[in-house]
């Protein structure tokens, strides 16, 4: 049985996405590409600004005690004037194939540059590192809870 992985999302099937990959031996994270084409508009460093999902077209599979955590690449917010809305992403292990968008891994943006930025289909956009978690000794309510929707469902009624 396999322990940890990506997959395609069938929606992305046959359309060219790569599944994540270490860039070198010692790297720890996962490198994700942008699965389509997408513009992050410039919002400078607005109070109102609004985070763009950035799709990959990839979900992720992993053992009973771990989530994959979402970061920044090092280069985006020097480099790109792009940082991660949300700091880092969570993708618990019940998001793999939920019945609501199948998994599918986002990432939320903001551009406080001046100008729109331009993502590009396989353009690198963020990483992603297994990691494993602790419990609670309180914590046997949320143990019996089942995940029932996508992006963003935990705690909804």
């Amino acid at each position: 049985m396999a322990a940890r992985g990506f997959e395609i999302v069938s929606k992305y099937e046959g359309q060219g996405i790569n599944l994540p990959q270490r860039s070198t031996m010692q790297a720890a994270g996962y490198d994700f590409e942008a699965a389509e084409d997408i513009v992050v508009p410039a919002q400078g460093l607005q109070q109102s600004a609004k985070p763009t999902l950035v799709p990959t077209g990839i979900k992720a599979y992993m053992q009973e005690g771990e989530y994959l955590q979402l970061v920044s690449r090092s280069s985006g917010p020097m480099k790109k004037k792009l940082i991660m809305s949300n700091g880092v992403g969570i993708i618990d292990g019940d998001y793999y194939n939920n019945e609501k968008n199948e998994g599918h891994i986002f990432f939320q943006f903001l551009n406080f540059g001046d100008e729109d930025l331009e993502i590009k289909k396989g353009d690198r956009i963020g990483q992603g590192l297994f990691l494993p978690f602790l419990l609670a000794d309180q914590d046997e309510d949320a143990i019996k809870t089942v995940r029932s929707g996508g992006f963003g469902s935990t705690g909804e009624a």
